[in-house]
């Protein structure tokens, strides 16, 4: 099986070959490729055999990263199964709403999340397709609660593989920020994935290369910005439990990394670390930073402190995820481009009425090519929103691309703002805060922010006599939401402004707090 099973093919090129370090264990846990691909065909085994999973079945897990995500991922591709990493940074309902959603059949979760665990089993008690396995993979969460390591211990090692499996069945979902509220599974074909390996092979990776991952696997950024591009070349690849600025530091110069990626305020909290000063960073031969422009003085700081080269880029969940890079020679000539699009890529910036525009023209960026998704899980009418009947991918940013075709973004998605590299939609949050008695209207917005680059700020109109505080409304939304999505103020106004359609004026909202 030459699509889905990534890593019994490594191991008959390379079995010997260093595959992981998981920095998040104590010690630190090392496996080669025969090693992850033994552990990969167990728990596939176990996956079949005892919890009868089949193509296109779902397995999710709650957990912070680790080796444990990889298992999953790799065991789903065996099978043909769905990979379904859930974000723990989410409320305890929202992750219920998302398993009601995608009804995977088997949850693994870390002792962390084991709160969170008792309420999703409580809060899908009476769905119809509920969860059937609860595996830990530390200590007992709920009760029936199977030890994850005692399968991958005790389950025979035989080779499992899916025949009838294409590329265009589904590997994962990941799930993206959803304007209307639950966020939407993305579908990730194993199409998708070896087209992503193209681009990232094109632009970035040599053989050899020693990747460190940060970023959250719950995100595409995580599994498959360089990850699985990394398994497909036979490279070795270091996990990380969370980001923490002086360990990352500290591995770059012990396992003399090669390639390193992360947001603009990890960069910045770096700088910031007890270890940057005598930390030897020779070893990189460049560091990835997307999410957000990267600020010209950080560039020039890492140059001339450590003489690193930075690549910038930009991506989505639905595409690529890798669709712009900026090559390092570019970094201060081209201060701001998201940079070219990468090989297998087809861009286009439309106007409203879907006509091309030329250089210097502001218009909805439009993507086509193999490395899109499939569509969102059991959710047709978001999936025709974005794709149109020429199989182009409407991403409602707004670009403009010069005479080297080099893109700018002008403006993002209409609501969405970052916060710490985290996608944050306003009408979810906004949503909530509905739901507060003295609430009359509101708009959320993203403002600048020092540490997380953008943070939300809540503008509420309260209902007339209603009285309540910034501090209780924020309360309130902890209640109900992800930390990260809760604004990080509030501002009372007597009204807010709004369009002729009576649809709240977001630009201007902003711009009142960012020139105030």
């Amino acid at each position: 099986m030459y699509i889905g099973d990534y890593l019994a093919r490594r191991a008959l090129y390379s079995p010997e070959k260093l595959a992981f370090i998981d920095a998040g264990k104590q010690p630190a846990l090392r496996l080669t490729f025969r090693q992850m691909n033994d552990r990969a065909n167990r728990f596939a085994t176990w996956l079949e055999r005892v919890a009868h999973i089949r193509k296109g079945d779902r397995v999710a897990i709650l957990a912070r990263d680790g080796v444990e995500h990889l298992d999953c991922l790799f065991a789903c591709g065996k099978l043909g199964a769905i990979h379904t990493a859930l974000n723990w940074r989410l409320h305890a309902r929202e992750l219920a709403a998302l398993v009601e959603k995608t009804t995977p059949a088997v949850l693994l979760y870390s002792s962390e999340f084991k709160d969170n665990v008792a309420i999703i089993d409580r809060e899908t008690a009476g769905a119809p397709e509920r969860i059937a396995h609860y595996l830990h993979l530390e200590e007992p969460g709920i009760e029936a609660s199977q030890p994850f390591s005692v399968i991958l211990q005790e389950t025979s090692a035989t080779p499992v593989s899916c025949e009838s499996l294409t590329e265009e069945d589904t590997a994962c979902l990941l799930f993206t920020g959803g304007t209307t509220g639950l966020p939407k599974g993305a579908m990730i074909s194993h199409r998708m994935i070896c087209w992503n390996a193209f681009n990232t092979v094109i632009h970035d990776l040599h053989h050899d290369d020693v990747y460190l991952c940060v970023f959250p696997l719950f995100h595409a950024g995580g599994l498959f910005a360089y990850l699985s591009s990394q398994v497909i070349f036979g490279n070795t690849t270091i996990l990380t439990r969370q980001f923490d600025p002086v360990q990352v530091l500290d591995l770059i110069e012990r396992e003399q990394v090669t390639v390193f990626a992360g947001v603009p305020t990890m960069y910045q909290m770096m700088t910031q670390a007890e270890n940057w000063d005598r930390a030897d960073l020779s070893s990189l031969r460049f560091c990835t930073s997307g999410g957000a422009p990267l600020p010209v003085p950080v560039i020039e700081h890492y140059t001339q402190a450590k003489g690193i080269r930075f690549k910038q880029g930009f991506g989505m969940t639905e595409f690529g995820p890798g669709l712009f890079a900026l090559a390092p020679e570019d970094a201060l000539r081209k201060a701001g481009s998201i940079g070219r699009a990468n090989f297998f890529i087809d861009v286009r910036v439309l106007d409203e009425q879907n006509h091309p525009l030329g250089p210097h023209q502001i218009g909805e960026l439009v993507l086509k090519g193999p490395s899109g998704f499939s569509g969102y899980f059991n959710d047709p009418s978001e999936t025709a929103a974005v794709l149109d009947d020429a199989g182009w991918f409407h991403t409602g940013d707004l670009v403009y691309y010069d005479e080297e075709h080099y893109f700018f973004v002008a403006d993002r998605k209409k609501d969405l703002f970052l916060s710490g590299g985290e996608n944050v939609y306003p009408a979810e949050i906004e949503a909530a805060l509905y739901k507060h008695p003295a609430v009359h209207l509101c708009a959320v917005v993203g403002v600048p922010d020092p540490r997380w680059g953008e943070a939300g700020k809540a503008c509420v109109v309260l209902k007339p006599g209603s009285k309540t505080s910034g501090e209780e409304l924020l309360g309130f939304l902890r209640e109900r939401l992800a930390a990260y999505k809760v604004p990080k103020s509030v501002a009372f106004m007597e009204s807010l402004p709004l369009s002729g359609m009576g649809k709240v004026l977001r630009r201007e909202l902003r711009q009142k707090f960012v020139t105030s």
